[in-house]
């Protein structure tokens, strides 16, 4: 009998044959060889499955399933296949580095506490240009990783690795009920389970296109993440907590911008609440902290400076707004000011008009 592999990777297949051969070129790159990859084609109508099927390779193994039931059925099955210690996330358009495996075994390994780890991405645009995920911080701790999904999702699913005996603790693996946003729904509940981290160094590229499911279904992903946060909220804002949550996802996650001035001290209390919640429960050390507080006063000014520069709100109210614990950036005086001119002239402009 063939032993178990120390990494499964699963991935649903659905039609992607003019990109899959090169996701999966990537993997058997690997430096690191014990690993086999369990593929569910969902009943893909062009020749997804010839082509996975012709794959010589002892350790690609094949999953057909009979009927389209979605990326989470697909990855869902190809988990209750999986032998590994360790199960990795990789969807059918994204690319792994060389050394992503090896490096998130090492990682895994040397911290038996960690249940889940991702790693930082590259990203593919739709022009070929490959960019640094200038989003996401360079430098990471599990407190940070944590803190951050209180507010969006940090963590970029193709990345993932997680442990296998501790996603079988949960009663499924991902909910098909939290659709598009059932990556960030593990996330949560893996957390429950032990810590969740990041390693940092790009492992994987991921590929951002038009034909991507966060382009097409960006409605029910918010519902799906909004129903996430929402839950994480409910014992720092009771029975508010899916309006709160609504508003992070929205204004934090998705970069919708606040409507008013109003709307953005809304947002403020919001941050704030959460914030303090997370330091009071979790007691980050000051090298933690260090690392959050930067993250908290980038994620503010990204609203704040958005609001002031349409117009929407004073430089003095996104001022006077300002979440406590935040901080004036380097750079935050010279851009709000820049903002509150553009900010000034549009709202002139709009007057005029009117």
């Amino acid at each position: 009998m063939t032993p178990h592999p120390t990494v499964s990777v699963i991935m649903s297949a659905y039609n992607g044959s003019n990109l899959i051969g090169e996701t999966i070129d990537s993997l058997l790159a690997q430096t690191y060889t014990d690993f086999e990859l369990v593929v569910v084609d969902d009943a893909s109508t062009d020749n997804t499955l010839a082509m996975l099927r012709a794959i010589d390779d002892p350790r690609v193994r094949v999953i057909a399933s009979e009927q389209n039931g979605g990326p989470i059925a697909a990855r869902n099955r190809a988990f209750e296949h999986a032998r590994g210690r360790y199960i990795a996330g990789l969807d059918q358009d994204d690319l792994c580095h060389p050394e992503r495996l090896k490096r998130q075994v090492a990682y895994m390994d040397a911290h038996p506490d960690v249940v889940l780890a991702a790693t930082a991405v590259s990203i593919l645009q739709d022009d070929g240009r490959v960019e640094d995920d200038y989003a996401a911080p360079a430098i990471t701790s599990p407190a940070l990783i944590e803190w951050m999904m209180l507010f969006h999702n940090p963590l970029t699913w193709s990345s993932v690795m997680l442990r296998a005996d501790a996603a079988r603790r949960m009663d499924v693996f991902q909910r098909h009920e939290i659709l598009y946003a059932e990556d960030f729904d593990l996330y949560h509940r893996m957390a429950r389970l032990g810590t969740v981290a990041r390693v940092d160094m790009p492992l994987l590229t991921y590929r951002r296109h038009g034909g991507g499911v966060s382009r097409q279904f960006t409605d029910r992903m918010t519902a799906s993440a909004t129903a996430v946060l929402a839950e994480a909220y409910q014992p720092i804002f009771g029975v508010e907590a899916h309006a709160a949550a609504s508003k992070a996802i929205r204004q934090l996650g998705e970069c919708e911008p606040a409507a008013n001035a109003a709307e953005l001290a809304q947002l403020a209390r919001i941050m704030e609440r959460v914030h303090c919640h997370f330091v009071g429960v979790h007691k980050p050390s000051d090298a933690d902290l260090a690392l959050i507080l930067p993250e908290y006063s980038r994620l503010w000014w990204r609203v704040a400076e958005g609001v002031v520069r349409r117009g929407k709100a004073s430089l003095t109210g996104a001022l006077s707004a300002r979440p406590e614990g935040t901080r004036l950036r380097r750079s935050s005086p010279a851009r709000l000011m820049m903002s509150g001119l553009i900010g000034g002239g549009r709202a002139i402009r709009a007057s005029v008009s009117r």
